[in-house]
């Protein structure tokens, strides 16, 4: 999730440190590249960027001294490209007469660069940003120079999330369009700015100004003007005064990350299907796992990811009618590390790109011939470079330690994997971005009031059947990495066969069950309130199974295919209330690192 701010100023000065100062309050949301571009009022283009940390690559390059009366600076978080200097942002046009950077994903992109190749415009890299830049030029070198309608016309030809900031050596003023990713402005006194988010623009002026999707916010050091995409038109707004600390706006309103990133999941999953839906990589990651032909594919991953497998096993059968083994990392390498050959594929998931186990199982596959096919969350990670063919989570950056979107995404392309193997049509699935939102709306009450109960208790299960089964493990994961509570997810099936022995007077078993498996889960749901325990369902309303439980927690109806992930949410709030009713911080829980590169 890259970071772009951009600011003109009514007089040339040292706006180095500006930018420099605008990227650190961007830092949060991830990044492995960094650049900063200036423009003097003669024209002339002052462009400085790499590959690396803020800090290191400000003192390498020296971006503090940079001086103009315009300025862009740049996060980028890799989804198209690996980080390079080429693929770094910002990105001139052909003839370094235009600058600009952009925020989200372009999933046309390759077609794009294709396009823009034939018709002989200089193309460095394989970014997206550079790709809003040259889509911009191409009208622009039409229409004689009128900047406006070239964005407009640049927008029609962009497809997928994004917004950018650019602007020309000779137009003395700044342009900025959203589609999709934030973008916000700012006015103070001889200056204007615009930026992905609040928290670089707070510590110049409190004046902001909201911009919407399709909408072009053009400006001067004095003001601001909005135009509507569509038709030209202008738009009125007035600015409004912000008045809250940086630190609320960086979680825009949330408490917590951990929250935030969840009700981010609806955004992040439409944003990976449009780039599944466009992405070559896709096609190629079928064609890999066709050419296998009848033998098992193996799904790799370790913690949050090997739950992502699991129920990526699980469509890949009841879907695709393909046999796929959802296995830990040191496990495919103990189990299966001198059985598998060149003839095998292996589907390794890792939301760092960095995870040790799967690094040393990607090893023995490696050794042993066969193809290594990667699915992680960053762009230039070593599972990418260790990758025969790869496809990307898009989910931005993750602050919280616990994984939540990235689960989601993983869920989201182990469906949509699926659905392409059995021959299906896919648009269905773009109605997943819809449900998800409403689950969060619809069972947001429902968790708190059982986060409530579980307060008192320090041991609990969460159950689940068929494609729930994987749900209720990551449940059950969630809850004690947030709440330090034992926990233990497992298939309901197997409760009898042991672990039924911990149930007595209220002790509390969740249920988490999809479209189709009430009656089964209705059996094992009355095993546990025969036995005193306090049963709570978590599923789409269906009246027997609400007869046989104490609490319900509902969520939309959907097809069968969507709900495991839909009912992922539910459990994440009730972990995460959970969290915050006990005291904890859900965000940096003890023990526990995001990226875990040991043995």
């Amino acid at each position: 999730m890259c970071g772009i701010f951009g600011i003109i100023t009514d007089n040339e000065q040292v706006l180095g440190t500006t930018l420099v100062d605008a990227a650190r309050r961007l830092a949060y949301r991830g990044y492995d590249s960094v650049g900063c571009a200036t423009l003097t009022r003669d024209g002339t283009i002052d462009l400085r960027k790499d590959v690396g940390r803020l800090d290191d690559v400000s003192a390498r390059l020296d971006l503090p001294a940079m001086r103009g009366s315009r300025g862009i600076a740049q996060l980028r978080w890799a989804t198209f490209g690996a980080p390079s200097y080429a693929n770094a942002q910002p990105h001139l046009d052909s003839d370094g007469d235009m600058v600009g950077a952009h925020n989200g994903n372009v999933v046309n992109n390759v077609q794009l660069r294709e396009m823009f190749i034939r018709e002989g415009l200089v193309v460095r890299g394989t970014n997206d940003g550079e790709t809003c830049v040259h889509a911009v030029e191409r009208h622009f070198d039409r229409n004689g120079g009128r900047m406006l309608e070239a964005i407009r016309a640049a927008y029609a030809d962009l497809e997928g999330d994004y917004a950018f900031v650019i602007t020309h050596r000779d137009d003395h003023r700044l342009f900025a369009i959203k589609k999709g990713s934030g973008l916000v402005a700012g006015i103070g006194d001889g200056f204007a700015c615009v930026s992905s988010d609040l928290p670089s623009i707070l510590p110049l002026t409190r004046r902001i100004v909201r911009i919407y999707d399709g909408e072009i916010v053009v400006l001067t050091p004095h003001a601001l003007e909005l135009y509507r995409v569509e038709d030209g038109a202008p738009i009125h707004r007035e600015a409004e005064w912000y008045d809250g600390p940086v630190e609320v706006a960086e979680k825009e309103g949330y408490p917590h990350f951990m929250l935030k990133e969840i009700h981010q999941q609806p955004t992040v999953a439409r944003e990976l299907l449009h780039l599944l839906d466009r992405s070559p990589h896709a096609d190629r990651f079928l064609e890999a796992i066709a050419a296998c032909g009848e033998r098992p594919v193996y799904l790799v991953g370790c913690g949050t990811s090997y739950h992502a497998c699991l129920l990526g096993a699980y469509y890949f059968g009841q879907i695709a009618g393909r046999i796929a083994v959802p296995i830990l990392g040191p496990q495919f390498i103990e189990q299966c590390g001198t059985a598998v050959g060149p003839d095998d594929v292996g589907v390794f998931v890792s939301q760092s790109g960095e995870t040790k186990d799967i690094l040393n199982a990607v090893k023995v596959m490696r050794r042993q011939g066969g193809r290594v096919l990667g699915v992680f969350n960053v762009i230039g990670s070593s599972l990418m470079h260790h990758s025969d063919v790869y496809l990307p989570l898009a989910c931005g950056y993750e602050i919280s330690v616990p994984a939540t979107k990235t689960f989601v995404n993983q869920a989201v392309l182990f469906l949509y994997l699926a659905y392409r193997l059995a021959g299906r049509d896919v648009r269905p699935l773009h109605a997943l971005p819809d449900l998800l939102a409403r689950t969060l709306g619809e069972s947001e009450p429902y968790a708190r009031n059982v986060a409530a109960y579980l307060q008192h208790w320090n041991a609990l299960n969460y159950l689940g059947y068929g494609v729930t089964h994987a749900i209720a493990l990551e449940a059950a994961l969630k809850l004690k990495e947030v709440t330090y509570t034992h926990c233990e997810g497992m298939l309901s099936s197997e409760f009898k066969h042991g672990p039924l022995s911990v149930v007595h007077d209220g002790y509390p078993v969740l249920f988490i069950t999809a479209p189709g498996d009430e009656a089964m889960m209705i059996n094992h749901v009355n095993e546990v309130t025969t036995r005193g325990g306090h049963a709570i369902a978590i599923a789409a309303e269906h009246p027997a199974l609400r007869a046989n439980v104490h609490d319900y927690v509902p969520v939309p109806v959907s097809e069968r295919d969507l709900a495991p992930i839909a009912l992922t949410i539910p459990a994440q709030l009730i972990a995460y209330h959970l969290s915050v009713a006990r005291g904890t911080d859900p965000d940096f829980p003890r023990n526990l690192s995001k990226t875990l590169t040991v043995d």
